[in-house]
């Protein structure tokens, strides 16, 4: 099942912890307004995920919780997933939440470290490379409506 979390008091972010990719975004920063942390699992996660949705392309983590007027722009900013095959699952679900919940996002991209399991995760699932950037890759979903 997939759930938003968006209350800072939940017991699911106590999973941040185990964030890989970014481990040194406070938990705080992850819950707010335009950001939320997605999970798929009940008591315990099987995968999660942090966006943040914006109105642009960030090319670091420094741009990411920005506040803006109108959000057209998803950006996954960290994925990690405790079961083969959670990770996908988790991201394929949350485009479609994404969609139904918040209509003016036309476009998912992602803040992925230059990694190369980075690469085959998202190329692999779809996604096709939008920027290099110095210190990180977009990669873009299409919004296939």
């Amino acid at each position: 099942m997939l759930h938003f979390i968006t209350d800072p008091k939940d017991p699911k972010l106590d999973f941040v912890k185990d964030d890989p990719v970014r481990p040194e975004i406070p938990v705080e920063f992850r819950v707010g307004k335009d950001r939320f942390v997605a999970s798929i699992g009940d008591e315990t996660p099987l995968a999660m995920v942090c966006v943040n949705l914006l109105n642009y392309v960030p090319s670091a983590v420094e741009e990411l919780g920005e506040a803006v007027e109108e959000v057209n722009t998803a950006v996954f900013y960290t994925i990690w997933s405790y079961a083969p095959g959670a990770g996908r699952e988790l991201l394929m679900q949350t485009v479609a939440q994404i969609k139904e919940r918040f209509p003016t996002i036309t476009r998912f991209v992602t803040l992925s470290p230059k990694t190369e399991m980075a690469k085959r995760f998202h190329t692999k699932n779809g996604a096709t490379t939008f920027r290099e950037n110095s210190e990180s890759v977009n990669y873009e979903y299409p919004n296939n409506k």
